[in-house]
């Protein structure tokens, strides 16, 4: 059963065309890598699912339900998170205020009960500080829940990141290059992170990624992008070893021979 669908989806920035007639579906549970050659459309893709970007034509349906036009908070709310690119953390929050923020589309509490601290408002901290807390343990940084989100290595950064994303509980996680910045060792205990998220949480996971040792060991399905067109789709078997792919990264041998 497909938990998203992106039916002819295009945007357009005046005359650039970034995603262009883009079609594909996403089965519910799958671990799935969109790869491309920088520029082939991958983040543009990524933010009109989450509604930063309204596209210009085309459907994004989540659960039967249209996103296209949505805010990204109300997404978030109907269980797609995602993580950055470049990292998005409050610098001079500590890991757990940054992971307890991403719950704030799940808060009930309005003005009223943060301002006069009810009963409820208070049982519904503890519940965030409770489940952000497990977010944090999950990734495995909890020795840093009071340290400064600006203080951390690169890589715990990165986890702090995940951990937020999986503390809106949602059922599609989407990551924007996770692995971008990461030594080797921190590769690997990602892909086993990811792993684990999708076997504990039960999720659909898509990861962005260029690193195609990364994706060939973690991935079960990829979409390969360029110049914001599909131009293959399969598993990693087939993707790696398509003409099409090696030519959008490696380029053709007689463009080669010509500039030799």
């Amino acid at each position: 059963m497909s938990l998203l669908q992106v039916n002819h989806l295009t945007l357009k920035f005046g005359g650039i065309t970034s995603v262009n007639d883009l079609s594909f579906e996403i089965p519910e549970g799958i671990i799935m890598s969109v790869i491309g050659p920088n520029g082939a459309g991958k983040t543009s893709l990524f933010n009109m699912i989450t509604g930063f970007y309204k596209p210009t034509s085309g459907e994004i349906l989540f659960d039967g339900e249209s996103l296209v036009g949505r805010k990204p908070s109300l997404i978030t709310q109907k269980g797609i998170a995602r993580t950055f690119q470049n990292l998005r953390l409050f610098p001079n929050l500590s890991v757990l205020e940054n992971v307890m923020s991403g719950m704030h589309s799940k808060t009930s509490q309005g003005v009223f009960g943060a301002l006069f601290r009810t009963r409820a408002q208070k049982q519904e901290e503890n519940l965030i500080r409770s489940v952000a807390g497990k977010c944090i343990d999950f990734v495995g940084i909890s020795q840093y829940t009071h340290r400064l989100a600006k203080n951390l290595p690169y890589g715990i950064q990165r986890h702090v990141e995940i951990a937020r994303a999986l503390a809106t509980q949602p059922k599609l996680l989407l990551l924007d290059e996770p692995a971008a910045g990461l030594n080797h060792g921190e590769k690997l205990e990602l892909i086993e992170l990811i792993r684990r998220i999708r076997q504990e949480f039960r999720l659909t996971i898509v990861l962005i990624e260029h690193d195609m040792g990364l994706v060939n060991q973690v991935s079960e399905h990829i979409l390969v992008l360029n110049y914001g067109q599909k131009i293959a789709e399969g598993t990693p078997a087939e993707v790696l070893n398509n003409p099409l792919v090696v030519e959008a990264y490696l380029g053709k041998e007689e463009d080669d021979e010509q500039s030799a």
